[in-house]
């Protein structure tokens, strides 16, 4: 039986097929089809079939990750919505937190709502913090309000109303009566989407939902129908922000819940070879077509966050959508192979516009007339024009090199190698500076780090970004350049859900605790009836945003699993005061504290399949062969070996400079640093850091 994995990128969509008997895989690429990226799902599956790769009946389950409802939401291209919120409130969408991520920035830029001022509608009713309700709903403003919804063109609607956290009644009279009247638009309620405090983040997490939702419940149906017209009638399951996999109707529903989803399948993988390889500390970068996302893992799980912002300006903390969902930590920047580099203020500038698939780099003979990073990274040297996704494309040097003269050396008087290398140059140092947030400004010493780096243009740019950090050793699994849909194969099915009930950590309150987890859990397993409707083995899992008392911000800490009690309690502030001391260096003795959001995870272990290994190619070969290629610390182009990297073996010891190829990526090995291939089929850089 097989297990097929897909994730679909802003560039290429990356296959995985697995054998559940023993592990091995079968590892594709295809460019993504533009404006509908399940056309190119749908031919590829259809291809899979009819060259014998697999039966329908041999196709056990189907995990996928999805950028469709990031993409919508960085382009501002979701479906018209309507807000209904509390009289007085209308502008709380749009005023923020009234924080400023750059104090110094006189022409500071804001982010768009998803949703227009005019498209916000106000409805009398009040609720206090702790649940009371001041003012009733008003049932006839809500009848006309209904009729205006009804007339209007949208295409969903989303509810939010002061305190409903503490008190759900008025959001669920609300939705109960737009579900009756209007059942053809999809509504998503704050108590039901994030039952959670802030009233500005409650109300971006519930309209990013509501922006989503019809366009990834189209997506998904069209998967469906398709995946059922080929006769393929196993489970289909989608990658959320936390890591976990759950099912199409729970990614209908919570489409917010999908934003980070390839990311953060990717990160899953760098956790299993961390694993395998037995490194605790671990940064992970991941670097497509597109975009490029770096994380962190410390002692093999991946960092936790139970909030995170999307489309943010220049990757500022503060600048973005914040999104109160539980995410794999992340950080992504417009970075990938298609990014565009132009002249701007005299200066070369790489990002965040992209050429995507189509019309792609210049270098793809697709019809791109602007210089990229791919473009660059072929006129250098490091790509092999025709050994691109395994010979399936051939790319056109001549082309690149021409388009990166006009639009940049000519520009900047640059010969074209100057002007290719700036590109370069430029794309690697907003690349560090985007690690040096996730690394150093988060209190992680990177010379105490391995960094693994995969996607299809990672392993090209990692050494360099590695020796510029200090980081002593990168790793590059095999299989790189699908790595986000090999760690779908890794990924758990998992739900998570969380509450806000302001409660002292002391004794007396353990009643209070115990209520709110009782909560949680029964939410849970009515979600857990879609997700594994075969009662399937759960692991709970609870966790508590906490605070000193009189404090405005938590850190969010794992609870013990334990009966909740006194020792429940003081386990629960040595938890806290761990944390806050490994933040803050110091801890506050006999302070009282509070906790603030609960939250629960409900955990379906995977079924224990053999890790995967790259099943043989037929292609290898062991002849290394040689092209030039540009290191300026050696001297400029120089005659490099070239290694097909399914063809090395695990006592091999490459020195460089070298470029090591494979299918789905290519890895340099810089002047001074050696590669090695672990046990395990890893391929292993030493950096030499006295050539920082």
């Amino acid at each position: 039986m097989y297990r097929i994995a897909f994730d679909i990128g802003g560039t290429f969509t990356d296959f995985v097929m697995q054998d559940t008997r023993d592990g091995s895989t079968a590892y594709w690429k295809v460019p993504t089809s533009s404006g509908s990226p399940d056309r190119a799902v749908i031919a590829a599956m259809a291809e899979t079939l009819s060259n014998g790769r697999a039966s329908r009946d041999d196709i056990a389950e189907l995990l996928h990750a999805t950028t469709v409802a990031t993409n919508a939401v960085l382009e501002r291209d979701g479906a018209r919505i309507a807000l209904i919120t509390t009289r007085g409130f209308r502008d709380i969408v749009l005023m923020g937190r009234q924080k400023r991520p750059d104090t110094n920035d006189m022409n500071l830029e804001k982010q768009k709502p998803v949703v227009e001022r005019c498209d916000i509608f106000e409805l009398t009713e009040r609720i206090d913090a702790g649940g009371a309700i001041i003012t009733p709903l008003a049932v006839d403003e809500l009848d006309a309000l209904v009729s205006t919804i009804e007339r209007g063109d949208f295409s969903a609607v989303a509810v939010m109303f002061m305190h409903s956290y503490a008190n759900s009644a008025h959001e669920l009279e609300v939705g109960k009566r737009l579900r009756r009247d209007l059942p053809g638009i999809p509504v998503s309620l704050s108590c039901e989407v994030t039952p959670k405090y802030r009233e500005y983040e409650r109300v971006t997490t519930t309209t990013v939902n509501a922006y989503v939702q019809p366009i990834v419940d189209a997506y998904l149906g069209r998967l469906e129908s398709a995946f059922a017209s080929q006769g393929i009638g196993c489970d289909l399951k989608i990658m959320q922000s936390n890591g976990g996999l759950v099912s199409p109707a729970v990614a209908r529903a919570y489409p917010v819940r999908i934003v980070e989803s390839g990311p953060a399948a990717g990160v899953l993988m760098c956790a299993q070879v961390a694993r395998d390889e037995g490194v605790d500390h671990v940064l992970t970068f991941d670097m497509g077509g597109t975009t490029a996302k770096l994380g962190a893992i410390d002692y093999g799980e991946p960092i936790i966050v139970p909030t995170f912002e999307v489309d943010t300006i220049r990757f500022r903390k503060g600048s973005g959508l914040p999104l109160n969902i539980t995410a794999i930590e992340l950080l992504e920047i417009g970075s990938g192979g298609g990014s565009i580099a132009e002249v701007s203020m005299g200066l070369i500038k790489v990002g965040p516009s992209s050429a995507s698939a189509i019309p792609g780099p210049i270098c793809y003979a697709k019809g791109g007339k602007r210089p990229t990073i791919t473009d660059a990274d072929v006129a250098l040297g490091y790509l092999d024009p025709d050994f691109f996704n395994g010979g399936a494309m051939r790319l056109d040097i001549e082309a690149a090199r021409a388009g990166i003269a006009e639009h940049i050396g000519r520009r900047l008087g640059l010969s074209g190698t100057e002007a290719a290398w700036g590109i370069y140059s430029v794309a690697n140092s907003n690349l560090e500076g985007a690690m040096r947030v996730v690394s150093v400004e988060r209190g992680r010493d990177p010379r105490q780090h391995v960094m693994i780096a995969f996607g299809g243009s990672g392993p090209l740019r990692a050494a360099r970004l590695a020796r510029s950090m200090g980081v002593p050793k990168v790793l590059v699994p095999h299989g790189a350049g699908v790595g986000s849909a090999i760690g779908l194969l890794a990924a758990d099915q998992k739900l998570d859900s969380s509450l806000t009930r302001l409660i002292p950590i002391e004794k007396g309150a353990e009643s209070a605790i115990q209520e709110v987890f009782a909560g949680l859990e029964e939410r849970l397993r009515l979600e857990l009836e879609q997700v594994s409707p075969h009662g399937s083995p759960v692991v709970w899992k609870r966790s508590c945003s906490m605070r000193y008392r009189g404090q405005g911000y938590e850190i969010r800490v794992d609870l013990p699993d334990c009966v909740i009690d006194e020792g429940f309690m003081t386990a629960a502030r040595e938890a806290f005061e761990r944390a806050y001391s490994a933040q803050y260096g110091y801890t506050d003795a006999g302070a009282s504290m509070d906790g603030v959001d609960w939250h629960l995870t409900a955990l379906v272990p995977r079924s224990k399949v053999p890790s995967w290994r790259e099943e043989s190619r037929t292609e290898t070969d062991r002849t290394v062969r040689s092209r030039s290629a540009y290191f300026p610390e050696a001297g400029g182009f120089l005659e490099t070996p070239v290694y097909r990297r399914n063809a090395l073996c695990s006592d091999q010891t490459i020195p460089g400079p070298a470029l090591i190829e494979d299918r789905e990526s290519t890895t340099i090995v810089l002047p001074g640093d050696v590669a090695s291939v672990s046990r395990n089929g890893h391929l292993i850089l030493t950096i030499n850091q006295k050539k920082n």
